[in-house]
């Protein structure tokens, strides 16, 4: 075990074992004290093993090769603690030691399911998840605040970021992509706060939000043809509701000879296309300075000579730029935005520029919207757990200096059926767009009967997937 420093090699014996528990005293306590002292013998493993860490030769070591190294210490370690442990327990500590050398200790169970899609936690003895829309508490506990603390650190170390007392919230990512987002004291009261928002490697496809019944098979088909003809496409919903998500499936709609740009706060979206450059925000630094922002990405993208300019979410000044490349042929760009619904989103738009500090009259800037957004695609998570495009609209232009607004697609929600699925119907409006003639120009024509009125019904949302 060459990665082991020898000369502490036979230091661990007695003095990690000056608190000897025997196991009388366990039996008597019950379940709960011998937890407690699981987690006791947890940490002096742990400690032990981080002591004798031989950390240059750890880095030049394969990931496997280290994980296989570390059980081989803590099976070493353990067969010289006193305390009485099962083959359960002991393979359960071995597990944990490894979770937190390598990983995320408490929560990479859960960071390795594909099943949850959130991990939440509240405080250090507090964790719930989200799994298939509905939230759920877990039995996942960190020992105390500080290990909760340790593991917030570890995850923003890793790419450069820092959070403290001067800086106590922070934005950060996971390798896979997840968005983590971390808020400590004294902003929050109860100890840290750790929201992680998972992004699996697997990345749900059309098929899968198909299946789910997001959308039908129909509005999937003419989501494609919107996207090869390089119609500006706004994503809206509350949060949670999968923007990023059907962004990310949008983009694998995009031609492979397209230069692509992404702009984002925390790096989620994964374009698998060859021309790809990624470009993500940077927090000011200890003294306040050094920032980057979306505005500033967005500004030297245009320099950049992209096709498509793909912005996670305009949340700020940047909306004003963004506005600008869709107007100056940067057609087909894409972007998201937290709203409660299409209306709202345009207004939020309009509160965006006003807060950017320019000065320009409302008829003006409503004008420029409608000239650069063309489609606006509206989700929302309902009580069933089932994340679904709720309304397809299109932007006509203006009339008397309002933006005019029509839907193409709603869906038609009639109730909750006994088990709690949500009943509704997606229906089409029988308005056909403008941007049909703008799909048959560029070869993706959209037949006219996709826009026929549905006759409404009362069907479970799970049957019309497809």
């Amino acid at each position: 075990m060459a990665w082991l420093q020898a000369d502490k090699v036979e230091s661990t014996g007695s003095q990690a074992m000056s608190a000897k528990v025997g196991p009388e005293e366990v039996s008597r306590n019950g379940g709960q004290e011998r937890e407690k002292h699981l987690y006791e013998v947890k940490r002096r493993l742990h400690r032990s093993l981080v002591e004798r860490l031989d950390v240059a030769q750890l880095e030049n070591m394969e990931g496997n090769m280290v994980a296989a190294e570390i059980r081989r210490a803590v099976s070493l370690l353990l067969a010289e603690d006193p305390f009485p442990l099962n083959s359960e327990e002991r393979a359960r500590l071995t597990e944990e030691l490894e979770f937190e050398i390598l990983g995320l200790g408490p929560l990479e169970p859960l960071v390795r399911d594909d099943t949850i899609g959130d991990i939440l936690v509240n405080r250090f003895n507090e964790v719930y998840i989200e799994r298939r829309g509905l939230m759920e508490q877990t039995g996942v506990r960190f020992r105390d605040n500080a290990h909760l603390m340790k593991i917030i650190n570890k995850i923003v170390s890793n790419i450069g970021r820092r959070i403290d007392e001067s800086s106590p919230m922070v934005d950060a990512r996971l390798p896979d992509g997840s968005r983590v987002n971390a808020i400590i004291p004294p902003l929050a009261l109860e100890g840290p706060v750790l929201s992680i928002r998972r992004f699996m490697v697997m990345r749900p496809t059309m098929e899968e939000l198909l299946d789910r019944g997001t959308l039908t098979q129909l509005m999937a088909e003419i989501i494609e043809a919107l996207v090869k003809a390089k119609v500006n496409i706004l994503i809206s919903g509350g949060t949670g509701t999968g923007k990023t998500t059907l962004l990310n499936i949008l983009s694998t709609f995009l031609g492979r000879d397209e230069r692509i740009i992404t702009i984002e706060d925390a790096a989620e979206l994964q374009l698998h296309k060859p021309n790809v450059v990624r470009l993500e925000t940077r927090p000011p630094n200890i003294e306040g300075k050094g920032e980057i922002t979306q505005r500033d990405l967005v500004r030297n993208a245009l320099r950049m000579r992209p096709d498509r300019i793909i912005v996670g979410e305009v949340r700020g000044p940047e909306v004003m730029d963004m506005f600008q490349a869709m107007n100056t042929g940067h057609e087909g760009s894409m972007t998201t935005i937290h709203a409660n619904s299409p209306r709202d989103a345009l207004l939020r738009l309009e509160t965006m520029v006003s807060l950017a500090g320019y000065q320009i009259p409302q008829k003006a800037l409503r004008n420029l919207i409608s000239s650069s957004l063309d489609v606006i695609i509206h989700l929302a998570r309902h009580t069933d757990g089932v994340r679904r495009i709720v309304s397809f609209s299109e932007i006509t232009g203006m009339e008397n200096e309002v933006i005019s607004l029509q839907d193409i697609f709603v869906f038609d929600r009639h109730g909750v059926a006994e088990d709690g699925t949500v009943l509704g119907q997606y229906a089409a409006t029988g308005i056909r767009p403008h941007f049909a003639d703008r799909c048959k120009l560029y070869g993706v024509p959209i037949p006219d009967h996709y826009f026929m009125p549905t006759k409404t019904g009362r069907k479970f949302s799970s049957e019309m997937g497809r």
